[in-house]
């Protein structure tokens, strides 16, 4: 069950709601304020609910049957797919294409300018990029911090192109805050709950990575859990999972692509990068992520790859990057005339 209340409702009315659904049907409801919305959250009752009862109660704007575990981050009941604005008139949003691309690591502020004046001569509005790296071994490099943060906002804040970042716990939040545009959840976090409610807690845009050996349902529940704490500017990441295969990095789950533009409102990025893990079929398997109907990619690139810090056999150089983004912007034209 979700409800929709109305956004000047009072604290009289909201109570007589929630006291309805305590003691009448024996609901258990959760409060849910956004900067968006206010919603009203409950599992299943003992006894049938009668949404007539609850519909005409003063302050209610909808109701809603979300039989999904996930109810806020469900399409079963969002009608308009959820768009989020980073400002300047850049947007990610469901059925539009994104192109986000920079170095797997920051690395330097000779590195930071060449990568953001490439994407800036390529019509690229968003660089990524990991200030704080998670890495196998505790001996590789593991990012410049807080100060390469520093470094990298002031340089791309002076050419109008967003951060997206990754962010490790909760205690990073603070200092980053002021330098990022969207906080990324990588793989090895997409269940640290801790996190998650924290994201929500914030008003920046979280872009939640598919846990490597996670199910669609354990993603969709890591976005509840930032939905359910306040935030609704979330999007997915199909980065590809852990196989028994060998050959390549990661799985590249298209058919992930596909089912969660059903069964969500969020926009669903694809990281072709992380999901094969071999430089030369990066560009393929981004342009079949679009085809499946990703609305935006997530690119590792770097002014000389073969010298990158992280990453190195994933990574594009600016040329194959410039033809890349060429390509998932024809692949994407195709699909809207397909689908038209």
């Amino acid at each position: 069950m979700l409800i929709q209340l109305k956004k000047d409702i009072s604290e009289l009315q909201q109570n007589q709601i929630l006291e309805l659904m305590v003691n009448t049907y024996r609901l258990k409801p959760q409060c849910i304020d956004t900067p968006r919305a206010k919603y009203v959250v409950a599992p299943s009752g003992d006894k049938p609910l009668d949404i007539r009862v609850l519909g005409g109660l003063d302050g209610v704007k909808d109701i809603h049957r979300v039989s999904d575990a996930y109810k806020l981050v469900s399409s079963a009941w969002r009608i308009q797919p959820t768009s989020i604005d980073l400002g300047d008139e850049v947007r990610i949003e469901k059925g539009g294409l994104s192109i986000m691309a920079g170095p797997c690591s920051i690395e330097s502020e000779e590195q930071i300018v060449e990568t953001l004046d490439f994407l800036r001569a390529k019509g690229v509005q968003i660089m990524r990029g990991g200030v704080y790296k998670p890495r196998s071994s505790p001996y590789s490099f593991r990012g410049l911090g807080i100060e390469g943060l520093k470094l990298w906002y002031e340089h791309a804040n002076q050419r109008g192109i967003k951060i997206i970042t990754e962010i490790m716990s909760v205690d990073q939040m603070k200092e980053m805050m002021p330098y990022v545009d969207v906080f990324q959840v990588g793989t090895r976090n997409a269940q640290n709950f801790n996190l998650l409610d924290a994201l929500g807690r914030q008003s920046k845009p979280v872009l939640i990575k598919r846990g490597m050996s996670a199910t669609l349902d354990e993603l969709l529940q890591a976005a509840e859990y930032v939905f359910s704490s306040g935030n609704e500017d979330i999007m997915l990441c199909e980065r590809g999972i852990r196989t028994y295969e060998k050959s390549y990095r990661n799985c590249m789950d298209t058919n992930a692509i596909s089912l969660l533009k059903e069964k969500t409102h969020l926009p669903v990025i694809a990281d072709p990068s992380h999901g094969i893990g071999i430089r030369k079929y990066v560009p393929q398997v981004a342009y079949s992520a679009i085809m499946a109907g990703a609305d935006g990619v997530l690119l590792e690139i770097h002014p000389r790859p073969d010298e990158a810090f992280s990453d190195a056999q994933q990574t594009l150089g600016f040329r194959t990057a410039e033809r890349c983004f060429q390509g998932v912007r024809e692949t994407f034209a195709l699909r809207v005339k397909l689908e038209s």
